[in-house]
């Protein structure tokens, strides 16, 4: 099995969704509810948002090959412009108050639904379609960026203010938009070559 397909979805795909208004959500529920009853529902969530993402990114590889490399190249470069124009979020109004008390079909199902409608057309989704539209593996890029949006929501709630304490949040907004640029140029080499 080619693990490079896996490896660049999950980079590209974790280090953009480091930065979004997803992962804040993610912190700000872990900080006032239970982190295991947040988890579960984000992660639902998440499992659902790449799933459509997946579907239509296999639906647009059905198109003539050079048609999805620029496809893929805009939206590759249209999400390194989001990143860079859109910049970090900032953590200053999270409450400090600790976490509160919530049953856990409760505070599941509230996160679900503001990662849900949070994620609708988010960048991570755009991108998720064009790789799997780019790459023609949907399983292998449908995994890779489940676990990497998992792997995101998971730091986030179990010490996202210790990270942005040690790593500010605009590197990573600069690393992922760096990632996305180069994704850009070589599906448009690819395209014209």
């Amino acid at each position: 099995m080619d693990l490079v397909i896996p490896a660049t979805v999950f980079g590209v795909v974790f280090l953009a969704e480091l930065p979004d208004k997803s992962v804040l959500a993610s912190l700000i529920l872990g900080s006032r509810y239970r982190p295991v009853f947040v988890f579960a529902g984000v992660a639902a969530a998440f499992a659902v948002h790449v799933a459509l993402a997946v579907t239509a990114g296999s639906l647009l590889g059905l198109l003539p090959r050079r048609a999805v490399e620029v496809a893929a190249a805009v939206l590759f470069a249209v999400g390194a412009a989001a990143l860079l124009r859109g910049g970090p979020a900032s953590d200053e109004h999270i409450d400090a108050a600790g976490p509160g008390r919530g049953g856990f079909w409760r505070v599941a199902a509230t996160s679900f639904t503001l990662i849900l409608v949070a994620e609708f057309g988010d960048l991570t989704q755009v991108l998720a379609a064009g790789l799997a539209a780019r790459d023609h593996a949907p399983l292998l890029v449908g995994a890779a960026a489940t676990l990497a949006l998992w792997a995101a929501a998971g730091l986030a709630i179990a010490g996202g203010r210790g990270l942005l304490k040690v790593l500010p949040l605009v590197w990573i907004t600069r690393a992922a938009a760096g990632v996305m640029l180069a994704l850009a140029a070589v599906s448009a080499a690819t395209a014209f070559a």
